[in-house]
């Protein structure tokens, strides 16, 4: 059936239980569109046998009369930061080339469980460290989007999680798993029209996924449309005791409580996220999205989130801070990479490793996270940042006593070239000036697509939440997505 991969998660699942087709078909389907999207450079590593083989268990259940597993047959694409047993894992670095792990991630681990299968290792930013998957070792991810009036610019898929975006968007597959710490997941949704949402800090388990910022790194999934994305995050969330920031607490029922009816509820918007030099698009998207979330029902308020211009800043201190401590490990002795000549004496060996295993982004933030941790410069700098973080949460806390949710733009433009940005560092941190704060807040949000701006390139809106209100923010996402009407799509050029 040629139509397969057109559908989503929702559809393939359902599909299969119905008998309306085979899971082996669904799976060759993937693995055919797979095969022939390559042009994208969205998969390190493909995995035909492991979608077969869940594809096989699928039909055999349904052979034999078994109940299935929440997502039997459905294959999923595996971002390459979560380690999958048997399978390379290399957060996109040399350092970890060739490194396949023993031990299997903790939500990979649950998508399995479920039935799911891979597709295979999507490709990313080097150790999740940027915003237009840029900075791969293994090539960029390029965007299956293409801007109007005939420029056929490569463009960016957004980062970090560039690589499950542009294969979502391309129909490679129905949907992938994604991690967010400053954005990475938002961003490159809005960059690709599809749906993405990092939930509240401790709903997903870390265990398994490559550290960049521990107290900020947050799993969450990646798909064409709201529902979907309730679908695969009931299956990813969940207590983990081998991960202590992990949270105690049953895992709601977000797809069966899905509604886009936002009667009732009061939605922020703050003020601070309209920024000098917005786009008019991106303007006239947020005024869409506020008409779209009235219709549903819902009160809009005018709120203030006062310390939100420095959280740029603070987060720029606070997660290369904690990423220069979590890549101390790559060293070349117990696993990975090992550039070793002869006479090197062993530190020698540590710093031939490490220039030859990152790549230029890594080591800048590798070195700005030592730099505001040496001993002159932790007051000043981390300390002062940490600071800045607790009143930003505070804000959040301030205005959701006021309202229930908050509405801003996910990013302050549409996908730009690959190259454009590359060259100037801080133009490419302010991709993420609208998605950082709720990040440092550990707060739930979304970016849903609203529309297309005037070179025919998804635009998105982002929902923030309060702590643990998934289903919220869920629902407002629906209530935009039924009005907005989204359904463009790329057109075929890989």
């Amino acid at each position: 059936m040629s139509d397969i991969t057109d559908l989503g998660v929702a559809s393939l699942r359902d599909g299969i239980r119905t008998g309306k087709f085979s899971a082996r078909e669904v799976a060759d389907a993937f693995i055919v569109k797979v095969s022939k999207g390559k042009a994208l450079n969205a998969f390190i590593v493909e995995t035909p046998e492991h979608a077969l083989a869940a594809a096989k268990a699928a039909d055999e259940a349904i052979a034999r009369g078994e109940p299935l597993k929440p997502l039997s047959g459905v294959p999923l694409g595996m971002k390459d930061l979560f380690a999958t047993k048997g399978v390379q894992t290399t957060a996109a670095s040399h350092i970890l080339e060739g490194f396949e792990p023993v031990y299997e991630s903790t939500v990979s681990q649950k998508l399995w469980d479920a039935g799911a299968g891979m597709l295979g290792k999507l490709n990313m930013d080097q150790f999740a460290m940027g915003s237009s998957n840029e900075t791969s070792y293994f090539g960029n991810v390029i965007s299956p989007w293409r801007r109007g009036g005939g420029d056929n610019a490569p463009l960016a898929p957004g980062g970090s999680s560039g690589g499950s975006s542009a294969a979502i968007a391309a129909r490679l597959v129905p949907g992938a798993t994604g991690t967010d710490t400053g954005g990475s997941i938002r961003q490159p949704a809005a960059f690709t029209g599809i749906s993405g949402i990092k939930p509240t800090y401790g709903r997903c388990s870390r265990y398994g996924v490559v550290a960049f910022a521990s107290s900020l790194d947050q799993a969450g999934p990646m798909a064409r449309d709201v529902r979907d994305c309730a679908i695969l995050l009931e299956n990813m969330a969940g207590f983990d005791p081998r991960d202590s920031t992990s949270l105690q607490l049953p895992v709601p029922k977000w797809e069966e409580h899905l509604s886009g009816d936002l009667s009732g509820k009061k939605i922020g918007i703050p003020a601070e996220y309209l920024i000098d030099g917005t786009p008019t698009e991106i303007a006239k998207l947020w005024e869409a999205g506020i008409a779209w979330v009235k219709d549903a029902g819902a009160e809009v308020v005018e709120v203030s989130l006062p310390h939100t211009k420095y959280a740029l800043p603070a987060y720029y201190i606070i997660a290369p801070a904690e990423a220069s401590s979590n890549l101390a490990r790559y060293d070349g002795v117990r696993y990975g990479l090992r550039e070793l000549a002869e006479g090197q004496n062993l530190q020698e060996m540590y710093a031939a490793t490490r220039a030859a295993g990152f790549g230029d982004e890594v080591k800048r933030r590798i070195l700005i996270g030592t730099y505001v941790l040496s001993a002159g410069f932790y007051d000043a700098y981390y300390t002062q940042a940490q600071k800045v973080r607790a009143l930003i949460a505070r804000d959040f806390e301030n205005v959701f006593s006021m309202c229930d949710l908050l509405l801003t733009p996910t990013a302050p433009s549409a996908a730009f070239a690959l190259g454009e940005k590359s060259a100037d560092p801080i133009a490419m941190y302010l991709n993420d000036v609208f998605t950082v704060p709720s990040s440092l807040a550990g707060l739930p949000a979304m970016s849903v697509p609203g529309g297309l701006d005037a070179g025919g390139l998804p635009l998105g809106l982002q929902i923030i939440g309060r702590p643990l209100d998934e289903q919220g923010v869920l629902n407002a996402g629906l209530a935009i997505e039924q009005r907005a009407g989204f359904a463009a799509r790329p057109e075929a050029w890989w």
